[in-house]
Parts: structure tokens; C-alpha cells; sequence
């Protein structure tokens, strides 16, 4: 557990400082994460560590959000790279249901739920540099769907 924490507390506390854009409550969190990830130790199958412990990590955050009703404020648009699109959700959920699945989930991943692309990368065990031209070949395919210029 102990190379786990060494190898992947940047990752987990990045995640979580983006998020709540709070250093002490980052960190905080963080070290709530790596207590369930030790409790739930015995029940990891050995799948992708990053993976598993940012899953945990966005559970925590979660957990604290309902515990404190407080509704974290939205990253500014600019900030994640989101193209404005002033168009109705029902349509961009309808293009994003007719991507195929990696594509779409590509895209959840990174606009939808949030991840960086340096974590998409961590979560699949992939290259950023992979994870980055499969996120532009999936914006474009969306693009062609939606209509987009």
C-alpha cells in the first residue's frame, strides 16, 4: 500500500484539488482515499491502481459534497477546454448515444465527468499522447454527428 501512496498521491490529489479547489480539503480527502483504498485492499482484483483509487477518490468527494450540501462550483468552461455549445442536452445526448462506445466514453470521461487527460491516461494504461489523439479523433466524430463546422 505504501508504493501505492508514494506512486499515485499526486494523481489522486490533483484529481481531487481540481475539483474542490481547496489544498487543505484536497489533501484531506486524499488521505480519506488511501484509508478506504487500504480497508478495501483484500476485495481489489489487481486491476489498474490508478483507476481503482481515482474511482475511490471520486466517491469520497462525492460523500463529502452530500454530507456538507455544498454544491462545488463548475470549472469555467475555458479551463477544461469545452467548446461552447448553446445547443439543447437532449441533442448532444443523442449524438454522443450514436458514437461508438469508446469514443463516447472518451468524451464522458473528460468533458462530462471531468478527467484530465493525463488521468484518462492513468485509468486506461494508455500514453497521454494516445488518450489525446483518441480524444480528437472522438471530438471529431461527435462534431460530424451533431453538424458541427
Amino acid at each position: 500500500m505504501e508504493e501505492l501512496y508514494r506512486e499515485h498521491w499526486p494523481l489522486v490529489c490533483g484529481f481531487l484539488l481540481r475539483r474542490t479547489r481547496d489544498p487543505h480539503l484536497a489533501e484531506d480527502l486524499a488521505q480519506e482515499t488511501f484509508v478506504k483504498a487500504t480497508r478495501a485492499m483484500l476485495g481489489w482484483r489487481g486491476e489498474n491502481p490508478a483507476a481503482w483509487l481515482l474511482a475511490i477518490a471520486r466517491n469520497v468527494l462525492l460523500d463529502h459534497v452530500r454530507r456538507r450540501r455544498v454544491e462545488l462550483a463548475l470549472p469555467d468552461p475555458d479551463e477544461l477546454g469545452v467548446p461552447a455549445i448553446g445547443a439543447d442536452a437532449l441533442e448532444v445526448r443523442d449524438a454522443l448515444d450514436r458514437l461508438p462506445l469508446q469514443h463516447r466514453r472518451l468524451l464522458e470521461l473528460v468533458y462530462l465527468e471531468g478527467f484530465s487527460m493525463v488521468e484518462v491516461a492513468a485509468m486506461t494504461g494508455k500514453k497521454h499522447n494516445t488518450i489525446k489523439t483518441a480524444v480528437w479523433r472522438a471530438r471529431a466524430a461527435f462534431a460530424e454527428i451533431y453538424g458541427a463546422p
